[in-house]
């Protein structure tokens, strides 16, 4: 709004979710939660592996959404004019969410078998949970009609396509 009011220029604040997809940072030790699980579980089917074990109890619930609805979601919010986004936003930043969360151990299970590994989930309370719940609320980007196209499952299964054929083939 300072910089709209400062200088005329018309600009646009989207406060994304959690997200994921295509491009990915998939190592173990600096990435994010949908990422490190679809490498661990991935390698614990290549080495054919009992159990794989996710940091935490698995009750924490997030919400995620993929980059791709994330793009369309921004497009929409540019194509608002001044007065659309002021009447439907009102506010300086839109969130950018799906409005659905789910736990970690659910996620987990899901990624399991996105991956196809048949091994065990083993959670490991000892490691830190984080915050119990990140969920935002959407409502003023859903009133312009928006809405994801993805859901998770169609979402990972996109992102481990991409995952085999390029970071697999980068490790």
């Amino acid at each position: 709004d300072a910089y709209h009011r400062q200088h005329g220029r018309d600009f646009r604040a989207a406060m994304p979710t959690n997200l994921y997809g295509p491009g990915d940072n998939f190592d173990l030790a600096s990435s994010h939660v949908i990422p490190a699980l679809m490498r661990k579980f991935h390698e614990a089917k290549l080495k054919q592996a009992p159990t794989a074990t996710v940091w935490g109890s698995g009750s924490p619930r997030r919400e995620f959404l993929h980059v791709d609805d994330v793009a369309d979601a921004c497009l929409r919010l540019m194509a608002l004019s001044r007065a659309e986004w002021d009447a439907r936003i009102g506010l300086p930043l839109c969130n950018v969410g799906c409005g659905e969360d789910q736990s970690i151990r659910d996620l987990a299970h899901l990624i399991q078998r996105v991956v196809g590994f048949e091994g065990g989930i083993e959670f490991d309370s000892n490691k830190p949970d984080g915050s119990p719940r990140k969920l935002m609320d959407s409502t003023r980007l859903w009133q312009t009609g928006w809405r994801p196209k993805l859901s998770l499952e169609e979402g990972l299964r996109s992102t481990y396509a991409w995952f085999k054929e390029n970071a697999v083939a980068q490790a």
